[in-house]
C-alpha cells in the first residue's frame, strides 16, 4: 500500500554510496597525480589548489572584505566586487572557529561541497533514471577535462551542490526548500539566475497544468514525464513516483509553498547586485559596469565567434579553432539529446540558461569549460548510454578518462592556463 501524500524522500547516503565514494576516488586520483606533477616542478600543490587565479580573489574578500580593486594600465578596472559573497563568508567563518587560513578554508569548505554536488547530482538522475544512471552521471561529472577545478578553492562545487539539490527539491515538490537553495546558488555565481529560472519556470508550468487539468486531477510532479525503462536490474523509482503523485505532495492544493518557493530564490542574487549597484553609486545595474572592468558581459556570443573565427588566420591555431567548434557542437548536440530525452522543464531551463551564459557572455575564453561545469543536466544522456553498458566496460571507459583528466588538471594547474 501506498501512501499518495508522502514525497520520495532524498536518497539515503548508503544509496548513494557508491556514487559518493566513485567520486571520492576520481577526484583523489586527480589530487595524487596533481602533487607528483608538481613536486617534479617544485611547486606546491596546496597552493595551486588554494592560492591561484579567482582564489586569491575570495581569499582577500573574506580578509578584507570589499572595496580592493586593481588598476590595469590599459584602464581597466577588476574590482573584488564582481565575486559574490557566500563563499568569502565560509571561509571567514571556518577560518574563525579552525586553525586555517582563509585560503585552506576554501579547500576546507569545497571538498564537502563537492561530496554533497556528487551526492545531489545523484539524487535527481537517480531520481529520473535509475540509480545505475546516476552513479554513471556522478562519474561522468568528475572526469570533466577541467574536474581539478572541483577540488579547489572555487565556487563550482559549492554551486553545483545547491544547484543540484534546488533542483531535487522542485522535481520532488519541495518548493520552499528548493527557494532557499536557489537563493543560496544566487549568492555563489551570477549563474544563479539560471536556478532561480528553473525554480519558476517549474512552478508557473505547474500552476497552468493544474488549471488545464481542474483540482480532482493529480499532476506530474514539475513536469516529470514518465521516464524511459531502466536497463536491465536496475531500479526505477521514478515510475511510481510519477504515478503516485498527489496534489497534496506536489503543491496542487497549496498555492503558498510554491509561491514563497518563487519569492525566496532569487532574493540571493538580486539582493547581491542591488548592494553593489548602492556600493558603487551606479543604481541597479552597477553590477554590470564591475563586470565591465573585467571586459565581462553579455554579447550574445559575438566576442567567442570573433575569437574562434581569429584563430584560422594560420594554420597551427586553425586546429585549434576547429577544436573550439567541435566542443561548441558537441555542447549543442548534448543539449538535444536532452530535450529528445524529454528532461523535466525544470533541467532544460536551467542546462539552458547555464550554456547560454556561459557560450554567449564576452568572459575570458579559457574560463568557458569551467563555466559549463555546472550544466551537469548535459551528461544525462551518456550516463543513461554508459548505464545500459556492462559494468567492466563502463568501469573501463570511465577509468581511462579519469585518467586522462587526472594528468590535464595537473598540467593546467602547472601552467599559465585558463582560471
Amino acid at each position: 500500500m501506498t501512501d499518495l501524500a508522502t514525497r520520495p524522500a532524498p536518497p539515503r547516503l548508503r544509496r548513494a554510496a557508491p556514487a559518493v565514494l566513485g567520486y571520492a576516488a576520481v577526484r583523489a586520483l586527480g589530487v595524487v597525480v596533481l602533487i607528483v606533477w608538481s613536486a617534479a616542478r617544485d611547486k606546491s600543490a596546496l597552493t595551486l589548489l588554494s592560492a591561484r587565479w579567482d582564489a586569491l580573489w575570495y581569499t582577500r574578500v573574506a580578509e578584507l572584505g570589499y572595496g580592493y580593486e586593481v588598476r590595469l594600465p590599459n584602464g581597466d578596472v577588476h574590482s573584488n566586487l564582481a565575486f559574490f559573497p557566500l563563499l568569502p563568508w565560509l571561509e571567514r567563518a571556518v577560518s574563525a572557529v579552525t586553525p586555517l587560513s582563509h585560503a585552506h578554508a576554501g579547500l576546507a569548505v569545497g571538498t564537502p561541497a563537492s561530496l554533497g554536488a556528487a551526492w545531489g547530482i545523484f539524487a535527481v538522475a537517480d531520481l529520473l533514471y535509475g540509480r545505475r544512471a546516476g552513479v554513471c552521471a556522478v562519474l561522468l561529472w568528475a572526469v570533466l577535462p577541467v574536474g581539478i577545478v572541483q577540488s579547489m578553492a572555487y565556487t563550482e562545487a559549492l554551486f553545483t551542490a545547491l544547484a543540484a539539490w534546488s533542483l531535487y527539491g522542485v522535481l520532488t515538490g519541495r518548493w520552499v526548500t528548493a527557494g532557499v537553495l536557489a537563493s543560496l546558488a544566487g549568492l555563489t555565481r551570477p549563474v544563479g539566475l539560471a536556478v532561480v529560472a528553473a525554480v519558476w519556470a517549474a512552478a508557473i508550468s505547474s500552476y497552468v497544468r493544474e488549471r488545464r487539468r481542474g483540482p480532482t486531477t493529480a499532476p506530474s510532479p514539475a513536469g516529470i514525464p514518465v521516464p524511459a525503462p531502466s536497463p536491465p536490474g536496475t531500479s526505477d523509482p521514478a515510475h511510481s513516483f510519477v504515478r503516485n503523485r498527489s496534489p497534496e505532495a506536489s503543491g496542487g492544493t497549496s498555492w503558498w509553498p510554491r509561491a514563497l518557493g518563487m519569492l525566496l530564490a532569487p532574493l540571493g542574487v538580486a539582493g547581491y547586485v542591488l548592494w553593489v549597484g548602492r556600493r558603487t553609486g551606479q543604481g541597479p545595474l552597477g553590477y554590470l559596469d564591475v563586470q565591465a572592468g573585467w571586459r565581462n558581459g553579455f554579447d550574445g556570443g559575438y566576442a567567442f565567434a570573433r575569437f574562434v573565427a581569429d584563430k584560422f588566420t594560420s594554420f597551427p591555431s586553425a586546429l585549434a579553432g576547429a577544436g573550439l567548434i567541435a566542443g561548441v557542437a558537441a555542447v549543442v548536440w548534448l543539449y538535444v539529446l536532452c530535450v529528445r530525452q524529454s528532461q523535466p522543464l525544470p533541467l532544460l531551463v536551467y542546462a539552458g540558461v547555464v550554456t547560454a551564459l556561459a557560450l554567449c557572455a564576452s568572459s575570458y575564453f579559457g574560463s568557458k569549460p569551467r563555466l559549463l561545469m555546472p550544466a551537469f543536466p548535459l551528461l544525462l544522456p551518456l550516463a543513461l548510454t554508459l548505464a545500459r553498458v556492462r559494468t567492466p566496460r563502463s568501469a573501463a571507459v570511465l577509468g581511462g578518462v579519469a585518467a586522462v583528466s587526472a594528468a590535464y588538471g595537473a598540467f593546467w594547474l602547472n601552467g599559465s592556463g585558463p582560471p
